[in-house]
């Protein structure tokens, strides 16, 4: 899993300690991700199912995309197809991922790139891996997250951004055990953030754990918290509830975060990998139709209709 990583973390800026008077979020669930595939058949593991949408806000759908270890020609990606109302935010860790969109977005990642398209009004776009991929094959893991908007943003002009991992402030926990990759947002008492540029506030990082390492967040009051656990093994909350790979872990109100790793990790995740999630509450209806997020189920139908008279834009030549 080499995302972004440096040589020595004791180099790095701390993670802001939480006030004295932070109050620890308690755990409110633990739920397994079920397994499933997407686009043209690449597994996932789908990280937000059975959890109430309003526990979500505002996020409403996140995929783990692998791990796999793909054969040679074995590599997929997704066919062209649309989307609005909401944001992509593609974030990769292992492998090589191509982006293209209807209104001129478009780009490579790897390693610990994230690529965050705003939808908006109405977008067509295509995700694949590259042709050097598909040729060798080799190893394949990311998310995709959905980031709503509210009603006033939803038919916003469409928006690309290419995010390099290099960009990410990396920073590590108290205790030198844990590397922390800030990809959007801010922690409460630090003044950097993310390169993310997010039309719904909120924050999104990506930390790995050594075995024994303990990481405590300060976290936005007002935001939501969940954490998703893409390998290895801790513990979440004041209780030091156990967690591993392929769970989501919804917390209660509070302002700090606390999670741990395992002193024992098994071979194939040596350390505790989890992605931390939180954003301001949209607090508006969710009607959600496919690729479509928007407040009423008559929107919903209009971008159906809107995307068959072909007012989402065109799908790019072959040669450009």
């Amino acid at each position: 899993m080499p995302a972004v990583t440096v040589a020595d973390i004791t180099t790095l800026a701390r993670v802001p300690e939480p006030a004295a008077a932070a109050v620890a979020r308690p755990v409110r669930s633990v739920t397994d991700a079920p397994s499933g595939f997407e686009g043209e058949g690449f597994p996932v593991r789908r990280a937000f199912a059975g959890v109430d949408l309003a526990d979500l806000d505002p996020f409403v759908h996140l995929d783990q995309m692998g791990e796999v270890e793909y054969a040679p020609g074995e590599p997929r990606g997704t066919a062209w197809h649309p989307h609005r109302g909401f944001e992509t935010v593609t974030y990769l860790i292992d492998g090589t991922f191509e982006h293209q969109d209807s209104h001129g977005g478009g780009g490579v990642i790897t390693d610990g790139d994230t690529q965050w398209m705003t939808a908006g009004g109405g977008i067509l776009h295509i995700e694949r891996p590259s042709e050097k991929l598909v040729a060798s094959g080799g190893l394949f893991h990311g998310l995709q997250l959905w980031v709503n908007l509210p009603r006033e943003l939803k038919r916003v002009q469409p928006h690309y951004q290419d995010l390099r991992g290099s960009d990410a402030v990396v920073l590590a926990s108290g205790d030198g055990g844990a590397l922390v990759r800030l990809i959007a947002g801010s922690l409460p008492g630090s003044d950097v953030a993310g390169p993310g540029s997010t039309r719904t506030p909120m924050a999104m990082l990506h930390a790995s754990l050594s075995p024994g390492a303990r990481l405590r967040l300060p976290w936005p009051a007002d935001f939501n918290a969940l954490l998703y656990v893409l390998g290895g093994a801790g513990t979440v909350g004041p209780d030091a509830r156990p967690v591993r790979t392929g769970q989501l872990v919804v917390f209660g109100a509070g302002s700090t975060l606390t999670v741990s790793g395992a002193a024992g990790q098994d071979c194939r995740h040596p350390t505790l990998d989890v992605v931390v999630l939180g954003g301001a509450p949209i607090r508006e209806p969710v009607a959600w139709g496919g690729p479509f997020v928007m407040n009423t189920r008559a929107e919903v139908l209009e971008a159906f209709d809107d995307f068959q008279r072909g007012r989402f834009g065109q799908v790019p030549s072959a040669g450009g």
